[in-house]
């Protein structure tokens, strides 16, 4: 059995290929960022045959660079940037349409239409999420409505629609294999995460044919092979998650009451909540986490649409930064923020808020107020948001008979920065755990895949790999935490105001 496992972590702005070894440390790792298309505001739109080209091309230099074959690899993880929708011709396996990203909100409207139809309930108790331009059934909906010839080309089976995952396990196969796994499904409005299967109701609803839609495996599964000259030999795709559900099992959070926080362009924390199907009565989501078997088990998951990608907005919206390292140095060069409250809802607010029309703002600014203060509130709205969620989160946990996360473990670009995971740990009240592998989205993609063709016997084997880089513990009294948490919600409020 070979030593190493080849992640595909296919992200929002990027493309990128990591070599694991099966002690879990990173051998070698290859990035490369493609195209962001903005055709109107509010409209976010991908080249899928450029994710394509760009994810073949970190492969095969990812796998120059650890000086491995293809047959040095015992198996593929692919994880994926989730609720981005591609529709494709099964005949030619060419997109008929630019891919629709998950940022994309032009399908609000018609979600709006569904709500009022009365649909939220059903799909609420069906998928575990709520009505909203965020996941990719409507997004579908919409491309069959407005792409010439798709409802017909569609009903007659010559269409096929994907997440990411999907269109890379076509293309890795040469069009043989058109699956996706229980995370990557569980995020499109229109499957059955009790039942792990395509909902009839939810796909009349949307008036999406079945024909079009991919098989759904467990997530440690063998999919296929890759054609054999693509990377140079027929390698096993044997791991397939959702970039969330994915870090979740990176960190090594397989039971009850672990949680994970992800800070990349957007914030997503997840708990896993075990076998039992949760409903959130806080304005989270149930999800499918991460399935090694085809037993179904569930996390309760957050999402901040606005995580990171704040400090490129300070960089190349306000040009407060030329660079997005130079964050931290400018956020500490003041004691505080001076009052200064940043709500960074370019694209609305996600959970536990849920509203679509909220829009950014800067509150509290006086004449004293400085870019310093600009960039200490934009990073500490990273934390507050992520507070609200882990907050709402608890509450659930303790409603569902189980108790409050006692530690958040963190991954992501911006967890690298101290200041932000130190304030974090202080809003919370709980110590804030980093792993010395953050690269945790690939690794769990690769320890599915490891799991599937033998490389590991059990999760237990998983475990025991993961190991702490760094702890934060609080430091801020939980009165003052209280009273910060209170100035944020006022803030909130404010903006929805607006």
């Amino acid at each position: 059995m070979p030593d190493h496992l080849l992640a595909l972590d296919q992200g929002t702005s990027s493309s990128r290929a990591i070599v694991f070894h099966r002690d879990g440390h990173i051998v070698s790792m290859a990035q490369r960022e493609f195209r962001q298309i903005y055709p109107q505001p509010g409209w976010v739109e991908h080249d899928a045959d450029e994710i394509w080209s760009t994810q073949q091309a970190v492969a095969l230099e990812a796998l120059f660079k650890a000086q491995l074959k293809a047959a040095d690899i015992a198996a593929i993880g692919i994880t994926n940037q989730r609720e981005t929708t591609l529709l494709w011709s099964r005949r030619t396996g060419k997109p008929v349409a630019n891919a629709i990203v998950w940022q994309d909100r032009r399908t609000a409207p018609f979600c709006a239409q569904l709500r009022e139809q009365g649909l939220e309930p059903t799909v609420q108790r069906t998928t575990g999420l709520r009505i909203d331009p965020y996941f990719s059934g409507t997004k579908l909906r919409w491309l069959l409505d407005h792409v010439s010839g798709a409802h017909a080309a569609a009903a007659q089976g010559e269409l096929a629609f994907g997440t990411i995952d999907s269109w890379l396990l076509w293309k890795l196969t040469g069009g043989r294999v058109h699956a996706t796994d229980v995370t990557n499904a569980s995020r499109t409005m229109l499957f059955d995460i009790r039942h792990n299967l395509w909902d009839r109701e939810l796909l009349a609803a949307l008036h999406i044919p079945e024909s079009v839609l991919p098989q759904v495996h467990p997530s440690s599964h063998v999919y296929g092979e890759t054609e054999p000259a693509m990377l140079g030999a027929a390698i096993p795709i044997a791991g397939i998650a959702g970039d969330q559900q994915s870090a979740l099992f990176g960190q090594a959070c397989f039971k009850p009451g672990l949680a994970k926080n992800t800070y990349g362009t957007g914030c997503f924390l997840l708990m896993h909540t075990g076998r039992a199907f949760e409903a959130s009565a806080n304005g989270l989501l149930t999800t499918a986490a991460a399935q090694p078997t085809s037993a179904p088990e569930y996390a309760l998951e957050g999402s901040v649409f606005i995580g990171g990608a704040v400090v490129q907005w300070l960089r190349d919206g306000l040009k407060a930064i030329a660079g997005s390292g130079e964050v931290q140095a400018l956020a500490e060069s003041v004691p505080d923020a001076g009052g200064v409250m940043f709500v960074p809802a370019f694209t609305g607010l996600g959970a536990p808020y849920w509203n679509a029309e909220a829009r950014g703002a800067i509150v509290g600014l006086t004449r004293g107020s400085t870019v310093a203060h600009i960039a200490r509130a934009a990073l500490e709205s990273i934390a507050f948001q992520s507070a609200a969620l882990l907050q709402a989160m608890s509450r659930d946990a303790i409603a569902a008979g189980g108790a409050a996360v006692t530690e958040l473990r963190v991954d992501g670009g911006a967890s690298v920065n101290n200041m932000l995971m130190q304030f974090q740990a202080d809003l919370l009240g709980i110590p804030v755990v980093r792993p010395k592998v953050v690269e945790t989205t690939a690794l769990g993609a690769a320890y599915l895949a490891g799991l599937a063709v033998g490389t590991y016997q059990s999760l237990d084997d998983l475990a025991a790999q993961w190991q702490v880089e760094r702890r934060f513990t609080p430091t801020l009294p939980r009165e003052r935490a209280a009273e910060r948490m209170a100035e944020w919600e006022r803030a909130v409020r404010q903006t929805l105001a607006a």
